[in-house]
């Protein structure tokens, strides 16, 4: 049931929105004024305060600044009866998610907290989804292979330079990609993916740049481009060895000046965005067979970060197989299933052309085939080797 605290100096008008608010099934508590509001806050959990801006003891301007600090995912709505444009502007710069007038109309304030609380799930869930991301791009092994990329990764990440990851399919790129990002100053912006292999060249400039409505047959309404959604975080791409000519030509011109054109349209859009590629082919041989511009290998590989494959990094493989069969255990609500010494290093000694990828799949067939524990014969029936 959604938590809601109100702050109020004024018991009539504290009554009165907590009968409204209880009639509609939220949890409601009251405080007289900011400094018992603030001692709430920092010991229950609520999903939306209402909070009068004029107070003796504290204002509300004050109880929300104080209040981003001692429970930041509360949303605030600011009530006054004193209020006027420049108040709620005030207020909404320093971090409020709305402000109504004393005395709130009643449709308005029912509105105004199911909104709230829309943008509370949606703050709580987004933080779940980064940590399930954070946790699916760890790194995971002690190899000395291992190692050297976690160092380089250690060292550009806090940069904006540009980063060429190149590797076997499976191996962790994207993983490497993930981490450059997660590690930067531009955490808290998007990271956008784009698989330069997945899309067919012909629409692959729409895609990365956008387009107008009509620029084409089927561009029934404007597009905005990956390279704009990215705009104040990161661009990954992809396979960017699999990317038309025509298209790297646009690319080069958008790493040179930081400036788009959306396809069909005129108007140049500024980018801020870090870019950053990956590529399981050998681009210099790409080069010589005049397929990968020269010049956009050379915007692209300011750092060069080269991804071992998994037989490269043997020792790596226990700690991944424990790992998945932890994750595959969360993802079916399963206690991990344990795999006998003998199965190990069975699995240890196998040819992975497939990398990382290949023994993840292996090992969710095995949890599927297996008793409690993984056996040296289960190993060998389900590994498809």
């Amino acid at each position: 049931m959604p938590r809601i605290l109100i702050i109020d100096d004024e018991k009539a008008i504290r009554n009165t929105l907590k009968e409204i608010l209880e009639y509609e099934s939220y949890k409601v508590d009251q405080a007289e004024d900011g400094p018992t509001g603030l001692d709430m806050l920092i010991k229950d959990k609520y999903d939306v305060v209402l909070c009068d801006i004029k107070m003796p003891k504290m204002d509300g301007i004050e109880v929300l600044e104080r209040a981003q600090i001692v429970a930041p995912d509360a949303a605030f709505i600011m009530i006054s009866a004193h209020g006027n444009i420049d108040t709620a502007v005030d207020a909404t710069k320093k971090g409020a998610y709305d402000f109504l007038q004393k005395p709130p109309d009643l449709n308005r304030l029912l509105i105004t907290v199911r909104n709230a609380l829309d943008r509370t799930k949606l703050v709580a869930e987004t933080k779940t989804l980064k940590k399930k991301v954070a946790k699916n791009s760890q790194m995971v092994g002690t190899s000395p292979a291992l190692e050297v990329v976690r160092k380089a990764i250690e060292k550009v990440a806090p940069t904006d330079a540009r980063v060429l990851i190149t590797g076997p399919n499976g191996a962790g790129k994207e993983m490497v990609a993930r981490q450059l990002h997660e590690l930067s100053s531009r955490n808290n912006g998007p990271m956008i993916e784009v698989n330069c292999a997945a899309i067919p060249s012909e629409l692959i400039e729409s895609e990365l740049f956008g387009h107008e409505k009509g620029s084409f047959t089927s561009a029934v309404k404007q597009r905005i481009g990956k390279f704009e959604q990215a705009d104040g975080g990161t661009l990954f791409l992809d396979e960017i060895g699999d990317m038309s000519l025509s298209a790297q030509a646009k690319v080069l011109r958008a790493l040179q000046e930081n400036k788009i054109t959306r396809v069909g349209g005129e108007k140049e859009i500024s980018v801020n965005v870090r870019v950053l590629a990956a590529t399981n082919k050998n681009l210099l041989q790409e080069i010589a067979d005049r397929n990968f511009r020269e010049d956009l290998y050379h915007r692209l590989s300011v750092i060069l970060i080269q991804v071992p494959p998994l037989n490269d990094r043997r020792e790596d493989i226990p700690a991944l197989i424990t790992k998945f069969l932890a994750d595959i255990a969360g993802d079916y609500g399963n206690k991990p299933k344990k795999v006998d010494p003998a199965a190990m290093k069975y699995l240890q000694n196998l040819d992975w052309r497939g990398n990382i990828r290949e023994l993840r799949n292996v090992v969710e067939r095995l949890v599927i085939m297996s008793d409690d524990t993984i056996s040296e014969s289960d190993a060998k029936a389900f590994a498809g080797k």
